[in-house]
């Protein structure tokens, strides 16, 4: 899905007339609707409406969902837009899906592993990492002190981990 960002997902249903709990991942949060109509993993395509805010997200009408039923069976479900309507990251700003997959070395060059997901648990963007050398993931913040360097074009992070976290 190189081609298109995961921009929110459903949180459940709201009501009983078809509304969903949608959780936008935008940096600013409404503009979710602006990129309509998104899709899914499977290609579905919904228009958006959103309705009003609520906690940790909004309450949205989205297109050929009409049912309790229909909307309790989208929970969970992720929705993108496509990369060319988003608009592009700032100097040192970047989109989840484009660090995910990349190498992670270390500032002498050992390969550490490579980015699994990205989090963000309220204080700020955690990088997980996988690896060979590692028996379980580790978690490594996303500062400029943890990370110096991203390379897109290389494919590639270098890392500065804190003393004690490998």
């Amino acid at each position: 899905m190189g081609d298109k960002v995961c921009v929110g997902a459903i949180a459940g249903s709201y009501g009983v007339r078809g509304e969903v709990r949608l959780k936008s991942y935008c940096a600013e949060p409404s503009a979710i609707a602006d990129y309509a109509p998104l899709t899914d993993a499977a290609d579905r395509s919904f228009s958006v409406t959103l309705i009003r805010p609520i906690k940790n997200g909004f309450v949205a009408r989205l297109g050929g969902v009409t049912t309790k039923e229909e909307a309790d069976a989208l929970k969970g479900v992720d929705l993108f837009a496509p990369r060319d309507r988003l608009p592009a990251p700032e100097d040192d700003e970047y989109y989840h899906a484009d660090l995910i997959g990349l190498r992670v070395l270390d500032t002498g060059g050992t390969e550490i592993g490579t980015v699994r997901s990205v989090m963000d648990h309220g204080a700020g963007d955690l990088l997980e990492i996988q690896g060979p050398g590692l028996p379980n993931t580790v978690l490594l913040p996303f500062t400029k002190a943890c990370v110096p360097t991203v390379d897109l074009a290389g494919g590639r992070i270098i890392a500065d981990p804190p003393e004690g976290l490998l």
